[in-house]
């Protein structure tokens, strides 16, 4: 077996730290910009699309859809003139005036028809496998290579079944190096929040260790080594699958998962790959967990002896966006399941674990990043030991942010009242 790339794919598998037990305020100006929000629906079945994009236009201050397909944008008073550019992968995408939203505005998207016509067919490439290998050697045209200041939302819940045991969310600033640069990307905190009683919510204590850096690694264009290694790159089956568009433009589908005779834990998804450019646009991938022992050891990082943790699923989704011709790290969502078997009893717990970050603005930056230590996040952070309360109810102010879902929104009115009481 690989160990080596095994464990080094612990940091993109978003590594799970088990321990089994038991405010601040801003004067942010609200007239500086306004509130548009909505919800982004298929406009043939009415289906809400979770992971819509909608970027202000001629700007890079956008954000994403939730799991109910709404959306909060909070636009700057200076475009309030300006337009909301709409995209989802397989829609035409749609361009509404900000004047337009009026309250929750309904929009709807219309299915894009893709049809391969003969030129098409031809200029398909016929290996899968190269046309993948392709569009990892391009990152040095197509992807940015300044150094970009980004700001992003990053939101981390925990599930025990259906109830919300843990929430945290905060805005960070990536420091993100140029995509030939093969120095990693740094993260500052900028503000966070979560809830920390474990307690009142009955249930065991989880946390993830990672952070917003398991979200920035699932970045495949930044980090291949992840998932395909020049020495494992062979260990996959590459095929293609219907290929689709975005914003009218042919997308291709590559198919991909590990060959039969490999018996330790691999990756199998889509990659969507731009026809044009031979850009990657976004992948949707998962880790195989069929073997439960490999698979463990690559989330469980502490736990006591008479316990059994082991993952049943584990998804991953990263998007990217263009703009001036460059394509960036745009968005990107995990979701983790794992079954937890104590020797002894005779019912066993399910923890869900989502994570997802969204870039909601950024700027090209000429001089180095500085360095602010105390501000600065490591890799192996836990954001839930770097927070603080729900007490704010003005925390964010003018940063963008996803829409929490209806479920979360409950969690957190749940964790106020907690707050109050103590």
């Amino acid at each position: 077996m690989k160990k080596k790339n095994l464990y080094n794919r612990l940091l993109v598998a978003v590594c799970v730290f088990i321990i089994w037990g038991t405010n601040s305020s801003t004067s942010q100006n609200l007239s500086k910009f306004i509130e548009v929000k909505g919800i982004v629906v298929d406009a043939s079945n009415n289906d809400h699309l979770v992971f819509t994009d909608l970027v202000i236009k001629g700007t890079n201050i956008s954000t994403v859809t939730n799991i109910d397909g709404e959306f909060l944008l909070k636009v700057p008073i200076e475009y309030s003139e300006g337009a909301v550019v709409i995209t989802h992968l397989g829609y035409e995408t749609k361009e509404i005036d900000i004047t337009y939203f009026k309250g929750t505005t309904k929009i709807e998207l219309i299915p894009a028809v893709t049809t391969l016509d003969a030129v098409n067919l031809l200029a398909r490439p016929v290996n899968a496998k190269d046309l993948v290998l392709q569009t990892l050697q391009k990152k040095g045209r197509l992807y940015n290579n300044d150094n970009t200041l980004m700001t992003a939302f990053y939101r981390e819940t925990i599930k025990k079944r259906r109830k919300n045991a843990s929430l945290s969310e905060a805005v960070v600033k990536i420091h993100k190096q140029p995509y030939t640069n093969y120095r990693k990307d740094n993260i500052e905190l900028i503000k966070a929040r979560k809830n920390t009683n474990y307690d009142r919510l009955d249930t065991l204590a989880l946390k993830l260790q990672g952070g917003p850096f398991s979200n920035l690694y699932t970045d495949l264009v930044k980090y291949p080594e992840y998932i395909f290694t020049e020495e494992d790159i062979d260990d996959y089956e590459f095929s293609f699958g219907e290929s689709t568009n975005i914003d009218k433009k042919l997308v291709y589908v590559v198919n991909f998962k590990q060959s039969s005779f490999i018996n330790y834990p691999l990756y199998y998804g889509k990659l969507y790959i731009d026809a044009a450019t031979l850009a990657l646009t976004n992948a949707v991938y998962s880790l195989n967990v069929e073997n439960r022992h490999l698979a463990s050891q690559m989330f469980v990082r502490k736990k006591p002896r008479k316990v059994d943790v082991y993952p049943t699923k584990a998804n991953y989704r990263v998007n990217y966006r263009i703009q001036n011709g460059k394509w960036h790290y745009a968005y990107s969502n995990i979701l983790l399941s794992f079954k937890v078997n104590w020797k002894g009893k005779l019912f066993n717990s399910i923890y869900t674990l989502n994570s997802e970050m969204a870039v909601t603005d950024w700027e090209i930056t000429n001089t180095k990043f500085a360095k602010i230590e105390n501000q600065m996040l490591r890799p192996s952070t836990i954001l839930t030991d770097q927070a603080s309360g729900f007490s704010d109810p003005e925390f964010w102010g003018e940063y963008n942010i996803i829409e929490p879902e209806k479920s979360i929104e409950n969690a957190i009115s749940k964790i106020k009242k907690q707050l109050k009481k103590t």
